[in-house]
């Protein structure tokens, strides 16, 4: 079984909350492909590479979702989720709701329903 990597060694994450505003609900698959899209468009493979991004939760009744970067390269994927401009041959308005250092935070402040 291999070492398990210090704390000091890790990766240090960054979890963006955002929503596509659009008149219809969007799937999963067709947000990863955008979001990478968008990404690689903007960045190149090479800074696309650095950012380890990552589509964690999407909810397709609200149009929310959850993505991971690292945290060196947040400014840049923000910079490219507000290029997106359609979805699929829709279009669609990104509004990034906020970011966290942890995905419980994230999921507790920006993605659960409010009363």
């Amino acid at each position: 079984m291999p070492k398990q990597i210090l704390s000091s060694m890790r990766e240090r994450n960054r979890y963006i909350a955002f929503e596509l505003i659009s008149d219809s609900a969007l799937s999963r698959s067709d947000i990863v492909k955008a979001v990478w899209g968008s990404v690689l468009r903007f960045l190149g493979e090479l800074g696309a590479s650095k950012t380890s991004l990552w589509v964690m939760d999407w909810d397709e009744k609200h149009n929310r979702g959850i993505l991971k970067v690292n945290h060196k390269s947040l400014e840049e994927v923000r910079a490219a989720l507000a290029l997106m401009k359609e979805v699929n041959g829709q279009r669609v308005t990104p509004h990034i709701l906020g970011v966290s250092g942890t995905v419980k935070k994230t999921r507790e402040k920006y993605l659960e329903e409010k009363p």
